[in-house]
C-alpha cells in the first residue's frame, strides 16, 4: 500500500457538499433512467455541444459511492480487488505485529500464496478474515454478556 495510493480527503466544507450533490445527481439518473451516459456541461453552455461520457452502470455506482464518502469527509483509498500485500502490509492494516500475521497463516487461518521464500495476501482474503475475527470477537463478548447475565452481575 503505497502513498500514491492514497487519495487526499475533501477537507472543505463547500467540497463536501459539492460531492453530495454530485452522488444525488448521480444516483438520481441511475435509478429513474437507467442511462448509461452521463453529459458533461459547461456553465452557460448548449449540451448538444458537451463532451459525452459513457460508462457502464456498475462504473457510474462506484464513482457516486467515491462521492458519498467524499460528502462524508471520508479518507479514500482505492485498491485493485485481486492486489496481493505482504505481510508487514496485512500486519499494518489489522493493527498487529507481522509474527501474529504469520501464526494466522501457519495455523490455515488466513490463506495466502508464495512468491519464492516471500509470503503475499490477497485483498479479499484480507477482508474475509478481518470480518470472520469481528464475527469471532462478537460471539465472545455476547458469550460474556450472557454469562454475567447468567451469574446475575447486571451487566
Amino acid at each position: 500500500m503505497t502513498r500514491e495510493n492514497l487519495l487526499e480527503s475533501v477537507v472543505s466544507d463547500h467540497e463536501a457538499e459539492l460531492a453530495k450533490a454530485a452522488q444525488r445527481c448521480i444516483m438520481a439518473a441511475l435509478d429513474h433512467s437507467r442511462a448509461p451516459k452521463i453529459v458533461l456541461v459547461e456553465e452557460g453552455g448548449a449540451p448538444e455541444t458537451a463532451p459525452r461520457i459513457e460508462l457502464p452502470p456498475m462504473a457510474l455506482r462506484a464513482i457516486a459511492d467515491l462521492l458519498g464518502l467524499m460528502g462524508q469527509q471520508q479518507p479514500i483509498m482505492l485498491m485493485p480487488q485481486k492486489h496481493e500485500l505482504t505481510t508487514q502490509e496485512v500486519a499494518a492494516f489489522l493493527n498487529v505485529s507481522r509474527p501474529y500475521v504469520i501464526k494466522q497463516i501457519e495455523q490455515g487461518r488466513l490463506h495466502c500464496r508464495k512468491v519464492g521464500r516471500h509470503r503475499r495476501v490477497e485483498f479479499q482474503e484480507l477482508l474475509r478474515f478481518q470480518q470472520q475475527q469481528q464475527q469471532h470477537s462478537e460471539e465472545a463478548l455476547q458469550g460474556l454478556s450472557d454469562l454475567s447475565q447468567e451469574l446475575g452481575l447486571g451487566y
